[in-house]
């Protein structure tokens, strides 16, 4: 029994010789192995793999900034071009409503242009007060006006205003492109030029009034910008039309000319105005809108002075 028991125990010692010797011949990738599922098998319970805690909330993805109005000013303009010259196959039958009156009341301005004309004489006074109102249209009386409102906006930290003068800035510099492209295909004289025959192709500059097409556009911009004021409207498009009449009156276009100068002005705003307007600011109610005009007398005895001031606000 004795026996037994003692070669049994060198039995084991010399296994465990054995097993010492084969481990310290493993390179050290088995041993390493080896030693992961032994932390496994006995110092993780039941088996299951450590798994690495985190702490804190995971980071929030980050967005890329969209880029401004600024920025993409050249880009945006050669995506509204793009746009106006494929007009016709954006059409659609409810398109109509517009094509048709404008189509109607253009072609009867073109044949009775000369008469129109014509009729209006030379007055200089009628001349000299027409040509003084349409320089509001001219591209250096919108663009300062665009600027202006930009300006304004970033002072005082108000995105309508900023976003009122960049819109107005573009739509007036692609009213520039429609309007260049469509005097030189054209090419129809001024009414106080070629008699007054007002043919198309006899290389004139007349059609369509570029003035109209500046003035109509910054006009779409402030109005649907400011679609809570009804002065704003009523301003703004009031400025417009008096331009669009005055270069009828002053003889410097035809009325067929003012007609569809006005209608690719108000259109390039129109257009401008609901493609890059940010929805996520939307404009006032009317509710929280005010417009108030007021007057206020003054008077000063020691600087004998007698006036008033007044105050608008919208």
């Amino acid at each position: 029994m004795t026996i037994t028991k003692d070669a049994e125990c060198r039995r084991k010692v010399a296994i465990d010789h054995k097993t010492r010797f084969d481990l310290e011949q493993m390179s050290p990738r088995p041993k390493k192995l080896i030693l992961f599922f032994a932390i496994n098998l006995f110092l993780v319970p039941d088996g299951h793999p450590v798994r690495a805690q985190v702490t804190g909330p995971a980071p929030a993805p980050v967005s890329s900034p969209t880029p401004t109005l600024e920025r993409r000013l050249l880009k945006n303009i050669l995506e509204d071009q793009a746009y106006f010259w494929s007009m016709p196959a954006h059409l659609k039958g409810k398109d109509v409503s517009w094509i048709a009156p404008l189509s109607l009341f253009s072609g009867i301005f073109v044949a009775t242009d000369r008469d129109t004309a014509g009729a209006l004489g030379n007055n200089r006074t009628r001349l000299r007060i027409s040509r003084r109102i349409s320089r509001f249209g001219a591209l250096y009386s919108t663009s300062a006006t665009a600027a202006l409102f930009y300006l304004a906006g970033r002072k005082i930290s108000d995105p309508r205003l900023r976003e009122t003068g960049s819109l107005a800035f573009e739509a007036t510099l692609d009213g520039v492109v429609v309007s260049e492209v469509l005097k030189t295909v054209t090419q129809r004289p001024r009414p106080m030029e070629s008699n007054g025959s007002g043919r198309f192709f006899h290389g004139g500059r007349s059609f369509p009034s570029g003035h109209s097409i500046n003035a109509w556009a910054l006009a779409s911009i402030v109005a649907h910008e400011y679609s809570d004021s009804r002065t704003m409207q009523v301003l703004s498009y009031g400025v417009a039309g008096a331009v669009s009449i005055s270069r009828f009156t002053s003889r410097a276009h035809f009325l067929s000319d003012v007609l569809v100068g006005s209608a690719i002005g108000y259109g390039i705003g129109t257009h401008v105005f609901y493609k890059r307007h940010d929805k996520g600011n939307p404009a006032r109610t009317r509710s929280e809108s005010k417009t108030e005009l007021m007057i206020v007398p003054q008077y000063s005895r020691e600087a004998r002075m007698i006036g008033g001031s007044i105050r608008w606000r919208f």
